[in-house]
């Protein structure tokens, strides 16, 4: 992606930013939808509550969710959110052999849109088996996020 593309994507992630009324007024309509689809409020409990639990002591916690992109090959498995409910931390896989744990941005993510112009989705079967690092290692080795 390059900085043009990147700095469309943020556009269009930040909630203050002007965003054109794109395809009819859908654009602003889908964008929100789809940060709402991603995580439900139970979701986002658990996540806020393993980054609280992380302040306080360094702790691996065991994904909560797995979002991925159907029409490319990102992945993300995530244990914790931030305070300011943007700040996803876990596991990234961005599909270029290279997952790396970090941060990333919710609302970035929700504005993502594949070759096909496809949303970033759950998995809505997805159950943790084994903690953060236990994928991460796993990914290190086949060089993907296996989950």
């Amino acid at each position: 992606m390059d900085k043009r593309e990147r700095a469309y994507c943020i556009r269009l992630a930040s909630p203050e930013s002007d965003v054109p009324d794109l395809q009819n007024g859908r654009e602003v309509r889908l964008r929100t939808e789809a940060k709402e689809m991603l995580l439900t409020r139970e979701l986002k409990n658990h996540l806020c509550h393993n980054a609280e639990l992380s302040e306080i002591a360094e702790r691996d916690h065991k994904p909560v969710v797995k979002l991925f992109t159907p029409d490319a090959n990102a992945t993300w498995l995530f244990s914790e959110l931030a305070a300011d409910g943007d700040t996803l931390f876990g596991l990234c896989d961005l599909g270029h052999g290279c997952p790396e744990l970090g941060y990333a941005s919710l609302s970035e993510i929700s504005a993502l849109r594949g070759r096909f112009g496809l949303l970033v989705e759950r998995d809505h079967h997805f159950r943790a088996d084994k903690p953060l690092s236990g994928y991460a290692d796993a990914a290190r080795i086949h060089g993907r996020i296996v989950a």
